[in-house]
């Protein structure tokens, strides 16, 4: 069944274009756009769970926003309690509260280490505190209202008939999201001016307090903003805005009834084409999965042509029903399980749990990315099952498990010496190099670390998990996506401005080279603990680097090459992309003795002691004053990122 092709002289076509040129569903501004943002005046103790804990917060509240558009949620265990809270405007689509609410997310996290913050934007609100407060429709504390510079440019007798408007309008629109569930719109058209307003309370409040906090927010916008232009009143339990243009994207009552049915009409008759569009679509889409993986979701043609997919039931089998003692490994989406086909062959099964969409997108991802690449510093995909009640991935089996239980379990029998370390990091930038483009696209890993490098029986290692990974095309500088990936590894520009580049990867293989070479592990926000680049840092400051090499080794190790390695680590997380490597040129000083090592200049440092309240004033300026975007411009707002896993 093909699908119509839509041109000027398709009906269509024509509809669409009449639709969208008389009766526009929105002729609203960007409803991104920060109306306020509010930080706390107490901060957090360094040393208590605050950050860990708001990253918790901040990802429940994610799932209900994408769920029902508002969502509230509390974690008091590990103290300290945080309580976050978010909701779109009512009137947003579901894409553009989504939209709304990762803009959001974003800029939240410049009032950190506050221990409260509330933002408003145009279309959505999102708030955390140490205490419950979603449920108070009046807080002194915050009142807060923006107002217009500008008035209009009228005579007295008409000014004052557009004060006029402005309140009723005001009055009706309080009175409209009363009697609506908490939200309302209303326009008053003609006139000196038109004026438009919008009235949204808290899920959480109920009817007296949404009435109390709209007039309360109304007055204020009366004593202060009338007779400008536009006004906003951001309040502890409401949201109320007027203006002279339009900036809502549904219809009020008080549209002139024969454009509204006209419009209505039209609208419905757009929306059956495009229906019809849709079940046309959706019908070819399931056709093509059917045909690719015997399946109902989609999987890459590759795999279907190479014979790649498995029965659920004989990995079933193979893994003997998943028993405990056959698991290797447990991730963010899923178990890794160890299982023997019926030909012998010794493979690593991946169960994931499709609780999420973000997995789903994750599975597809991963099968799509990795099943076209060979390279023997990646794991190898075998195939893939999707038949069963979860999805899984078949994998080759790397018997000595991951880098960071090899590395960091000091109780293992096996102790890496200098030469493995050096061979595993030079393994590890080849199969980056060839991710960055040897393989015909570029991929960026996004979540590059020692328990994401599996080692084989010779210790060659195999990057692994690329659930998070993306494919930039070869007309594109950068990503701008959302952050995901394992704080203490992210690259600064990337935990700023979610701009994903190559260089994000080059960031976090330098903090893994450091940790390969002096046997710790990077933590952040942990009692008593620096950041690993810290420590090396000094270590170079002081011109004593090698003395940042894993003691247990036991000078082990040729100095000027553990020197240079070092180096190299501290030169790939510079906190300017500019400046730090490729990870070609990273390859080439590790190899060419001859090849001249830059000298690093200093890596931002993220860590428990830069948020202490006693030196926050100096390290914590210092790292926001670091150039992150090449050009040796200081960032302009800053992020804390959700762990994927770990």
């Amino acid at each position: 069944m093909r699908l119509p092709i839509l041109t000027p002289q398709s009906p269509i076509f024509i509809f669409l274009i009449i639709y969208a040129f008389l009766f526009s569903s929105s002729t609203s501004e960007p409803r991104i756009s920060e109306a306020g943002r509010f930080c706390g005046h107490a901060k957090h103790n360094s040393s208590s769970n605050f950050i860990p804990n708001f990253i918790t917060v901040m990802d429940f509240i994610s799932n209900d926003v994408n769920a029902k558009r508002w969502g509230e949620y509390t974690i008091a265990s590990p103290a300290p309690e945080v309580y976050a809270f978010a909701q779109c405007y009512d009137d947003l689509s579901p894409i553009d509260c989504a939209a709304c609410f990762a803009v959001s997310r974003t800029k939240l996290p410049l009032c950190l280490p506050s221990t409260s913050a509330r933002i408003y934007l145009d279309g959505c609100f999102l708030g955390y505190d140490d205490h419950e407060f979603s449920h108070q429709s009046l807080d002194e504390e915050h009142k807060n209202v923006k107002c217009s510079g500008s008035t209009i440019d009228v005579s007295k007798s008409k000014t004052e008939e557009f004060v006029r408007k402005v309140e009723d309008v005001i009055g009706n629109v309080t009175e409209k999201a009363v009697s609506h569930e908490g939200f309302g719109v209303f326009e008053q058209r003609g006139g000196v001016e038109n004026v438009y307003a919008l009235a949204q309370c808290w899920k959480t409040i109920n009817e007296s307090g949404c009435r109390e906090c709209l007039e309360e927010a109304g007055a204020s916008l009366r004593r202060e903003c009338v007779p400008g232009v536009e006004g906003r009143a951001m309040f502890a339990g409401c949201y109320l805005r007027y203006s002279t243009e339009r900036f809502y994207g549904i219809e009020s009552d008080s549209e002139d009834c024969v454009e509204h049915i006209v419009a209505t009409v039209l609208s419905a008759m757009v929306l059956c084409l495009l229906a019809l569009f849709g079940v046309v679509m959706a019908y070819k889409r399931l056709s093509k999965r059917n045909e690719v993986c015997n399946g109902p979701i989609q999987i890459s043609i590759s795999i279907h042509k190479n014979n790649l997919n498995f029965k659920y039931e004989m990995l079933e089998k193979a893994t003997n029903f998943f028993d405990a003692s056959r698991k290797l490994g447990q991730g963010g989406a899923g178990s890794v399980f160890k299982g023997v086909l019926p030909d012998g062959r010794t493979v690593a099964v991946k169960r994931l749990y499709f609780n999420t969409r973000q997995w789903v997108d994750d599975f597809f991802n991963e099968v799509n990315l990795i099943s076209g690449i060979q390279h023997q510093n990646l794991v190898k995909l075998l195939g893939c099952s999707i038949e069963g009640p979860e999805s899984l991935l078949v994998y080759e089996y790397v018997p000595n498990k991951s880098l960071d239980q090899v590395l960091f379990d000091k109780d293992t029998l096996h102790i890496l010496s200098w030469k493995q370390r050096f061979d595993i990091i030079c393994g590890i930038a080849e199969g980056l190099v060839y991710l960055h483009g040897s393989c015909g696209v570029k991929i960026i890993h996004r979540d590059i670390k020692a328990s994401n490098i599996l080692l084989d029986e010779n210790l060659i290692p195999k990057i692994a998990d690329f659930g998070l990974a993306r494919c930039v095309g070869p007309d594109k500088s950068h990503l701008s996506t959302g952050i995901a990936g394992t704080l203490g590894y992210m690259a600064p520009e990337y935990l700023v401005r979610g701009q994903l580049t190559d260089k994000a990867d080059v960031y976090a293989f330098g903090v893994m080279v450091l940790e390969i070479v002096s046997g710790r592990k990077n933590r952040v926000f942990a009692e008593g603990s620096s950041s690993i680049l810290y420590a090396v840092w000094k270590h170079y400051k002081a011109r004593n680097i090698t003395e940042a090499v894993d003691p247990i080794l036991k000078g082990g190790f040729p100095e000027r090459e553990a020197s240079d390695v070092l180096r190299i680590g501290l030169l790939c997380t510079q906190a300017s992309l500019a400046v730090r490597p490729s990870m070609t040129e990273v390859v080439q000083m590790l190899t060419d003795k001859e090849c001249v090592i830059p000298s690093p200049k200093r890596p931002p440092f993220l860590n428990a002691s830069i948020l202490s309240s006693d030196v926050s004033r100096t390290s914590m300026k210092y790292f926001l004053s670091q150039p992150i975007d090449g050009e040796g411009s200081p960032p302009r707002k800053s992020s804390t990122a959700m762990p994927y896993n770990d």
